[in-house]
């Protein structure tokens, strides 16, 4: 898949958040890169610093990798992926994510 149609499903899995929960967004960015060079599985990663806006990053090549095979899986991948990354922004750790299934 094509760097600019994986970054389109990034904005429609953004898209796809319930309003209530998109208007709550203040202060984060949301990058797409080609993987995590310290973890190359890594799907996606919440990180914040205090001196700059939290940040979501999307990682591509580890996504298309497993899920490339598949157009509509690899979709709905992204899609866990953007709203598990989001969840952390909202401060919800990873053993509550894997609850409710988004792990």
């Amino acid at each position: 898949m094509r760097a600019a149609e994986f970054e389109e499903h990034v904005r429609v899995a953004l898209d796809l958040l319930p309003a209530d929960l998109a208007a709550k967004l203040e202060n984060l960015v949301v990058v797409v890169e080609e993987e995590n060079a310290a973890e190359p599985d890594l799907f996606g990663l919440f990180s914040e610093d205090p001196y700059l806006p939290a940040r979501v990053t999307i990682y591509r090549e580890p996504l298309v990798e497993e899920f490339g095979d598949d157009p509509e899986l690899l979709r709905e991948e992204i899609q866990i992926t953007v709203l598990h990354e989001v969840a952390h922004y909202f401060g919800i750790d990873e053993d509550r994510l894997a609850e409710l299934g988004y792990d």
